[in-house]
């Protein structure tokens, strides 16, 4: 697009060669108008397509900045669990160092415990829940049947009569699926 200065330079050689008499003095001012619109539109469209350019950096900015985090967040998602299990882990290795010098089995027994207890409730804290399989109905959706025995009774026909491995919610959704034995 030519600017109005441009216009005026064009019109004024074709019109007046001899340069005795200006465009501004000869156009109807609706000409004049007219340049003064082409222009200030002209000045409009530059902004407009600078603030699109800031917006359009702005935005791509935005979208490596999120992808980072999610990158970041999916690094250290789990920092926190082990950050849970970590005094479990100290008192695992008293508990190793206290085996060795120990001669009451009694006393690893109950300190075994009281670890098992320990990350017990530190995984249920976190969302974990151990499923409840044997005497309830078989449902493929929560069990692995690993194998059918002859039930005890009627009643037992189609339930889990034993667990082999326990499953797993963690916040409500299975996690790991029971290993059971269904009677049949």
């Amino acid at each position: 697009m030519k600017r109005k200065e441009d216009i005026n330079t064009d019109i004024n050689s074709n019109l007046n060669p001899e340069g005795s008499e200006t465009v501004h003095e000869s156009l109807p001012d609706a000409t004049i108008e007219l340049t003064d619109h082409v222009a200030k539109l002209e000045g409009e469209l530059t902004e407009s397509k600078d603030k699109y350019l800031r917006m359009y950096s702005e935005f791509e900015n935005y979208k490596k900045r999120v992808s980072k985090e999610r990158q970041d967040l999916a690094k250290f998602a789990g920092s926190d669990m082990l950050l849970a299990f970590l005094p479990v882990i100290d008192d695992l290795e008293r508990a190793a160092k206290s085996i060795q010098d120990s001669t009451d089995s009694n006393a690893v027994k109950d300190g075994l415990k009281l670890i098992y207890s320990k990350i017990k409730s530190i995984a249920e804290s976190k969302g974990l829940k151990e499923m409840v399989s044997v005497n309830n109905p078989f449902d493929p959706e929560l069990h692995d049947a690993i194998a059918n025995t002859k039930a005890m009774t009627d009643d037992m026909k189609g339930k889990v009569v034993e667990e082999i491995e326990k499953g797993y919610f963690f916040n409500e959704k299975v996690i790991r699926h029971a290993k059971v034995i269904v009677g049949n």
